[in-house]
């Protein structure tokens, strides 16, 4: 059976009743202060009868006897009102015309209208007390206030110097923590617009329809909707989420609230939670007075985080000394091998703490909207009237984070955050425009065809690595005497960025040729069977954590991956061991490791995930579900059954990676020519760039390196002779008797 729900407000015919007590309290308040007034005077006057009091009271204290007729005619009105519909229904028509008088006003002049009507009504307080003070007319008598004042100033003083000590020591402490870490800008001071913020139009046509309702709410309200009141915008450092906040405010030219990420973190509890008022109390404020205002949390992580990022589980391959074994591997290759991170610890970290700073947060974002003003909340219900509810505050709150799992759920959901958009690494198109963009601002002899080599060799550069780049391609044409950047000046400072200064060490001789090698492997498997990316460049220079590197860039904007890719990265891998052991009679260097590594993470992947292995099932599950090895004779949900998975699992890896081993042994014995070619332009240059390894493989010519001396087969039995003389070299810890050739065209 059915219930019936409770009646709302606005379809009564007639006014809830009151109880007794609210239909009785202030006439007996009133009643009672009469009574003891004439009381008081009876009592000081034996020759005074109490009702002679009280009428003595009544023509003296003539408000308390009209304040009882008035709160008896509003009693009246409330009787009358609860019994009779056509009545009650008049009332609700005058009150609802004086509402559309109201509301010809705006927000913000009704805000200033309220402010003096309560400036007034404590004049009108004090007059009336003051009358009462001096027996005379209240008018009359507030001429007197400033000598009541005077008058009244030794015990104010007193009084003040009693509390000063005990009150303004915590207020002014609490009040000095509760400011800083928020910067309000005027519209006029905002002169960054989108057309400042290139490579990410898709997330500017969205913001560009937030700011749309902003301006024009009407348009989705008189539908039923409401204005979405909150953007995260969240991906990798660098890809412009704080310039399109700052655009957004330049564009809508509303006021632009700026929260440092640091803002709410302080020493006492209860110091963030008075942040946080004073915060969106001011915003209230901005909003009422421009129509709209846009706060931006930077760094939204530390006001919500419930975590920190772990970074000693990064993997050795991004750790080891010898080859940098995860800088030639694919982007997913290499994104997978150091996604590593897990989210530890929490609860204490930014607003994560006891203070109550994140619930304030998210109940001002959407709380109750709670009627606001002394006038509005108390005075209204005692004429009856409902509390007018709150003007619609337009305040458009964007966050920005490069960590959204670290963010608490409660702060995501819908109502407080309404829209969330991936700011990620811009396209090539977007690459190319943000080059554009900021070789505009400086002077350079780039043209059309050299800036889209560049957004093609530089395919997961934010804005900011850009902008770097340019500024550190101008400096590094200032150190050589000009003001002018050259292509050169900006390869050269990608370089730089990319790799790091050099140590500028010295290799012994026979270290330097297996350092070369040992790379020329890598270069020569990448350029043979790995199609889905170029080289960008390769070197044997030693750096902070490497002695040498091969690393590659895909050439164009790729969104899937294939089992003959990954394949190919890990022959790449296993290049290093195969050739190592291929060129020195079986021996190999502990160099390997990273790239070692590298490979049995793909092939782990390959195996257990991605179904490109010798079966179906998903490790993961298996795993999970304790299933065993598929096709094994034991199972169950045990302890063996586990062993039994993670060992088949590992048998079919080392499978797998013993043939594709085998597989780069043969094919760096077919281009064994090739391999030491590229060792020997290595040896001779130190670092080679994508061009120069190509130019060496098919014999052309590059930027740097000469290849049409390797095309010679005499040239080629010189460089066999002097990796023999550096073999026995290396046998026996000696120097190599022969040295390192000139080979000539």
């Amino acid at each position: 059976m059915s219930q019936k729900s409770r009646i709302r407000d606005d379809e009564r015919r007639v006014r809830a009743q009151l109880s007794l007590w609210d239909r009785s309290k202030f006439l007996l308040l009133l009643g009672a202060l009469l009574f003891f007034a004439a009381w008081s005077d009876a009592s000081s006057n034996p020759l005074l009868t109490l009702r002679d009091a009280v009428v003595s009271q009544i023509n003296h204290r003539w408000w308390i006897p009209a304040l009882l007729i008035a709160e008896a005619l509003r009693q009246i009105h409330f009787l009358i009102s609860e019994h009779w519909a056509a009545y009650y229904q008049v009332w609700k028509q005058i009150f609802a015309v004086s509402e559309l008088a109201s509301a010809r006003f705006s927000d913000w002049t009704r805000y200033r209208l309220i402010r003096t009507a309560k400036s007034l009504f404590y004049v009108a307080l004090l007059a009336i007390g003051l009358g009462v003070y001096y027996k005379e007319p209240p008018i009359q008598a507030i001429t007197k206030a400033p000598v009541a004042l005077w008058k009244m100033m030794p015990f104010i003083a007193q009084l003040a110097f009693a509390l000063v000590f005990i009150v303004i020591q915590f207020v002014g402490m609490f009040w000095f923590l509760s400011k800083g870490g928020v910067e309000t800008y005027l519209p006029d001071d905002i002169r960054t617009r989108f057309t400042d913020v290139w490579g990410q139009d898709h997330v500017l046509d969205k913001l560009r329809e937030n700011l749309h309702f902003l301006e024009a709410p009407e348009e989705i309200e008189n539908h039923g909707g409401y204005v979405p009141g909150g953007i995260l915008l969240w991906g990798p450092p660098g890809t412009g989420k704080t310039l399109m906040a700052e655009a957004m405010a330049g564009e809508t030219g509303k006021p632009f609230v700026f929260v440092d990420p640091g803002a709410f973190n302080a020493m006492f509890m209860g110091v963030g939670i008075l942040k946080v008022k004073s915060l969106f109390k001011r915003l209230r404020k901005l909003s009422l007075r421009y129509g709209g205002v846009v706060v931006f949390f930077d760094e939204a992580d530390s006001l919500g985080s419930r975590g920190s990022i772990s970074s000693s589980t990064l993997p050795d391959v991004f750790q080891s000394t010898s080859c940098h074994g995860g800088n030639y591997l694919s982007e997913p290759a290499a994104a997978l091998i150091a996604n590593k991170v897990v989210v530890v610890g929490g609860g204490m970290n930014g607003m994560g703490g006891g203070s109550g700073t994140l619930q304030a947060l998210l109940t001002e974002l959407s709380g109750l909207k709670k009627p606001r003003g002394f006038f509005n909340r108390v005075l209204r219900r005692a004429l009856g009237l409902r509390p007018k509810n709150p003007p619609k505050y337009r305040i458009l709150v964007v966050m920005a984070t490069n960590l959204p799992g670290a963010l608490d759920e409660a702060l995501l959901r819908p109502g407080r955050i309404d829209r969330m958009y991936r700011v990620g690494y811009p396209s090539k198109a977007g690459r190319i425009r943000t080059y554009e963009g900021y070789l505009e601002k400086v002077s350079h002899l780039l043209n059309d065809e050299e800036i889209e080599k560049l957004a093609t060799i530089t395919p997961y550069s934010t804005g900011a690595t850009i902008k770097d780049t340019i500024n550190e391609a101008l400096i590094t044409a200032i150190r050589d005497g000009r003001t002018t950047i050259t292509f050169a000046d900006v390869l050269r400072a990608k370089q730089s960025k990319e790799l790091g200064p050099s140590e500028n060490v010295e290799y012994i001789e026979r270290e330097r040729h297996a350092v070369a090698i040992h790379e020329a492997c890598h270069g020569t498997m990448a350029y043979l069977v790995r199609k889905h990316m170029e080289v960008d460049l390769a070197t044997i220079e030693k750096g902070s954590d490497y002695l040498g590197m091969v690393a590659s860039i895909p050439p164009d904007d790729q969104f899937t991956r294939w089992k003959s890719e990954y394949k190919a990265d890990i022959l790449v891998a296993l290049a290093s061991l195969a050739g190592e052991r291929l060129f020195f009679d079986g021996d190999n260097s502990s160099g390997v490791s990273g790239d070692l590594e590298s490979a049995t993470t793909i092939a782990s992947f390959m195996e257990g995930h991605w179904g490109m292995g010798s079966t179906i099932s998903s490790h993961a599950s298996n795993r999970r579900n304790e299933t065993g090895t598929p096709g094994g004779t034991r199972g169950g949900k045990n302890e063996s059954g586990a062993r039994e998975l993670q060992r088949g699992l590992a048998d079919r890896i080392e499978a797998n990676l013993a043939t594709l081993l085998k597989e780069a042994e043969s094919i760096l014995k077919k281009n064994r020519g090739k391999v030491l070619s590229l060792a020997h332009a290595l040896e001779v240059h130190k670092t080679i760039s994508g061009d120069d390894l190509v130019a060496v493989m098919e014999g052309g010519v590059g930027p740097l390196a000469d290849g049409r001396p390797y095309l010679k087969v005499a040239n080629i039995k010189r460089l066999e002779e002097y990796h023999k003389a550096v073999l026995v070299a290396h046998k026996a810890h000696q120097t190599p008797s022969t040295q390192l050739p000139n080979l000539k065209g």
